[in-house]
């Protein structure tokens, strides 16, 4: 998440929806994508000619069926195509001032679904490992140290395989940071430990030369399962957010 992302984040969004990460994280995102749905599309209906969208949008359907019914004659069904593509050419055009509305906002709440319902969090006394990603080549030991102290670890120093090195950590509630220690070169990542939600950036990508990544053993969180049917935030919020703009469209009659 960049500087800018992330400070809108944390000032608006945090405040609005952090009281939803008490609730299961399927009925969070659902909460969130009912919100955006029902603003989405009040601001189309207001922003855009819902007379012509609707003239539009019939068009295109009877050009659909003409087009169908050309299967058989290509030269006379090339034409009926390109009146098709003027047509909802036409369409997004109309619809695009409701677009330049809404792409922000929504891309600042992905930010926080991501930063927040992406991965499970660690738990007082759980074991999770940190793994670092040396420069092609690299050699050696690496060295892992934290503050404040509350995290246990094995060997602190850990040798380098394969452009690699990991470390096992279990720690009590609380936030650190990690340091990661290669000859000249240092990463640091922070820790968010905790019996609640949230975690800190499981991916670290460092502007050392000799230390490239660090990675926290957050594992991935599975917003929604049903059986062995299981997605992540993205496509949960994804279903949830279709589901109900077909709905509202329909309620509201929104061409």
């Amino acid at each position: 998440m960049n500087p800018i992302t992330g400070a809108v984040v944390e000032a608006v969004l945090d405040p609005l929806f952090s009281p939803l990460l008490s609730l299961p994280p399927w009925l969070a995102i659902g909460a969130i994508a009912l919100l955006v749905s029902v603003i989405v599309t009040v601001i189309y209906k207001l922003t855009t000619d819902q007379n012509l969208m609707r003239s539009l949008k019939q068009e295109m359907k009877d050009l659909q069926k003409e087009m169908k019914e050309l299967r058989s004659h290509p030269e006379k069904m090339a034409g009926v195509q390109a009146r098709f593509m003027q047509t909802n050419m036409k369409y997004m055009m109309g619809s695009m001032k409701s677009t330049l509305f809404t792409i922000l906002p929504i891309i600042f709440i992905f930010g926080w679904l991501n930063a927040n319902l992406a991965f499970e969090p660690l738990a007082p006394g759980q074991q999770f490992t940190v793994t670092a990603d040396f420069a092609k080549g690299a050699s050696g030991t690496a060295t892992l140290t934290t503050l404040p102290e509350g995290i246990t670890q094995g060997e602190a120093v850990q040798q380098i395989v394969d452009s690699k090195a990991t470390w096992l950590l279990q720690g009590a509630e609380g936030e650190y940071v990690l340091e990661v220690a290669y000859g000249e070169s240092s990463a640091q990542v922070e820790v968010l430990i905790t019996s609640g939600r949230g975690y800190r950036t499981p991916v670290v990508r460092s502007k050392s030369p000799g230390v490239r990544q660090v990675t926290l053993g957050n594992e991935k969180m599975e917003a929604f399962r049903v059986g062995s049917f299981s997605v992540g935030w993205f496509w949960t919020y994804i279903i949830f957010a279709i589901t109900f703009s077909i709905a509202l469209r329909r309620v509201m009659k929104v061409a």
